[in-house]
């Protein structure tokens, strides 16, 4: 009798432990089950996201057109559209759509020129532009050259190292070995690969810079430049243009813009200046580049969507070709 209540216990103990185990994996099935359905929603979620940024983008591209036809050789602030949040109505969500002149910086890849396909030389006159860039906000003048020619050489083609530059040597010599691009750089970021620059400098320098497709020249619009953006056009002529001249040359802007870049020359405060006539060009009144960002939120997901247009749409001259999307990035710059 006691043996088969001995038996009945055990039976009851193993009865306990398979509905104890039982009990943690229909848990465990359970939480994959939530998770899985979450990732589930969330793809759908940045599907939709992804698909009302296309959308926000083949509207940009009709108003990039509409612009660009309206006066192929001029772009003003003229409307508004510059700068300001467009809200886009979207079914279970919200959206925002933002166009801004992409070539009012200064373009990383014009310290190089292409003599030939894939072929980059450095050229010095944008080099000297980038070190007094440097110089007008607040960079140490030395430290604004070593990191201008550095950057120079990380671009340019050749493994030659200019005075004050960096070519594979110095880059193979660090803790974390690595070597130069020697091409154009692909997004601004890469300047936190170059010898010199620092996290404290990037910080300083992010707002001004850019990585265009194309190695040429910077080529600043007056007519859509902000009075806070002077040290772009100041730094064209090192030593000669002041900060102050240029913003009351912005600042007497007449409403419909400049009409030629001549006329900006002209202006009070810059009549005085006598640019080089490479440096003169430099100043435009039209703008090739313009970047669109639009934020998507869907519930508790948000999207954000950089996309990089070309107003030409990769013609030499504006109105032969529709605008074009050349690059898309998601997420947040850094």
């Amino acid at each position: 009798m006691k043996r088969r209540r001995d038996e009945r216990g055990a039976a009851l103990l193993s009865v306990l432990l398979l509905v104890a185990v039982m009990a943690v994996i229909a848990a465990t099935a359970l939480d994959r089950l939530t998770l899985a359905t979450r990732i589930a929603g969330s793809a759908a979620t940045v599907d939709q996201g992804r698909a009302y940024a296309f959308a926000a983008e083949q509207i940009a591209l009709r108003r990039v057109a509409d612009l660009v036809a309206r006066d192929p050789a001029k772009l003003t602030l003229a409307g508004g559209w510059l700068g300001r949040d467009f809200d886009l109505p979207l079914p279970g969500g919200a959206g925002t759509a933002r166009l801004t002149d992409a070539a009012n910086c200064f373009n990383l890849n014009s310290l190089a020129s292409e003599t030939m396909p894939g072929r980059l030389s450095q050229r010095p006159g944008a080099v000297a532009q980038f070190a007094e860039l440097m110089a007008l906000l607040g960079i140490d003048r030395g430290e604004a050259q070593a990191v201008a020619a550095a950057t120079a050489d990380w671009i340019d083609s050749d493994a030659n190292e200019a005075p004050l530059g960096a070519e594979d040597g110095a880059y193979r010599a660090m803790q974390t070995p690595y070597l130069a691009a020697n091409r154009k750089m692909a997004d601004s970021s890469e300047l936190r690969a170059v010898r010199g620059v620092t996290p404290k400098l990037y910080a300083r320098l992010r707002p001004w810079i850019c990585a265009l497709p194309l190695a040429e020249p910077v080529k600043i619009n007056v007519n859509t430049l902000r009075p806070e953006q002077a040290p772009l056009v100041a730094m064209l002529v090192p030593g000669q243009i002041g900060i102050a001249d240029v913003r009351a040359a912005l600042a007497a802007r007449p409403a419909d813009g400049y009409g030629s870049s001549e006329r900006f020359w002209n202006a009070p405060s810059l009549a005085r200046i006598d640019p080089p006539q490479d440096a003169a060009a430099q100043v435009g009144v039209g703008s090739r580049w313009l970047m669109l960002r639009t934020r998507v939120t869907m519930g508790d997901g948000v999207l954000t969507a950089n996309a990089l247009i070309d107003a030409h749409g990769g013609a030499l001259v504006a109105g032969a070709a529709p605008p074009a999307i050349v690059r898309r990035d998601w997420g947040d710059s850094d």
